[in-house]
């Protein structure tokens, strides 16, 4: 009962989403003024047949992490969001554990920020949400390669051009990032996991987590080789969302420089 009641519930929340407000073409023939299941799909990041295969219940037990997606894909406010974890016969995510819940507000401001790279993280460095143009800059990431961290110690590495000085640097405030993280969601099992599998498989993540060192991000200058446009010089600035320690990741170039001329081109 509790999976046709869900299915009903996203049926009736997709077809109040209004495709213009999340940056969808309205153009073309539409039997519903809300959501296909094709664009929820793309933007929870769900393949269309769960997505059918949920609304018409025959698909039960799905996992938090594609609940939360489904919230974030619906712009779902907290009453909300914590009503489909409810009819999907899971408890919403507690305080005591780290959020993956992108506010209303965020969304919007995304929405709004369509000429700059932007992406949402959460307080694990795991992305959320990234604009077309920062995925166009950074590059499409998938799986354990989705977590930031994750990506500089064990992953495929990233665009961003480094130095050793300037790789062991970030190393080192990431590890004392989500160090800070853990201490202040000591219950979240998924973080626990995922700093346990970092300090079994890198000895770099393990003497630096070891050594107990400190920092945070901050402000840089950051120069990306991109596949297609050549090398971009940018600044990135890290924004916290103070309620849900969530990360926004802002890329910007100044004004008519040739920076500015190679964003744009993306």
């Amino acid at each position: 009962m509790a999976t046709t009641e869900l299915g009903s519930a996203l049926r009736r929340w997709r077809d109040q989403v209004s495709p213009e407000t999340i940056g969808l073409p309205t153009g073309g023939h539409r039997r519903t003024a809300g959501l296909r299941r094709e664009e929820l799909a793309q933007l929870a990041g769900i393949s269309v047949d769960y997505i059918t295969r949920l609304e018409q219940g025959r698909a039960s037990n799905p996992s938090a992490q594609v609940i939360e997606a489904l919230a974030r894909a619906l712009r779902l406010p907290g009453q909300g969001r914590a009503h489909l974890f409810q009819l999907a016969g899971l408890a919403p995510p507690g305080p005591e554990t780290v959020s993956a819940y992108v506010t209303p507000s965020v969304q919007r401001m995304l929405d709004r920020l369509t000429g700059t790279p932007v992406a949402v993280f959460d307080a694990a460095w795991t992305q959320l949400l990234a604009n077309p143009l920062y995925t166009a800059l950074i590059g499409q990431c998938h799986g354990n390669d989705l977590n930031a961290v994750w990506r500089n110690f064990l992953g495929t590495g990233t665009r961003v051009r480094h130095t050793p000085e300037s790789q062991g640097a970030l190393r080192a405030l990431q590890v004392a990032d989500l160090r800070r993280t853990a201490t202040r969601y000591p219950a979240d099992q998924r973080l626990q996991r995922l700093i346990c599998e970092l300090r079994t498989r890198s000895a770099v993540f393990d003497e630096l987590w070891e050594s107990g060192t400190v920092g945070q991000h901050q402000s840089a200058r950051k120069t990306i080789d991109h596949p297609h446009v050549g090398a971009l010089t940018l600044d990135c600035d890290v924004l916290t969302v103070a309620d849900n320690d969530l990360r926004i990741m802002i890329y910007t170039a100044e004004p008519g420089t040739p920076n500015a001329e190679r964003l744009a081109l993306l």
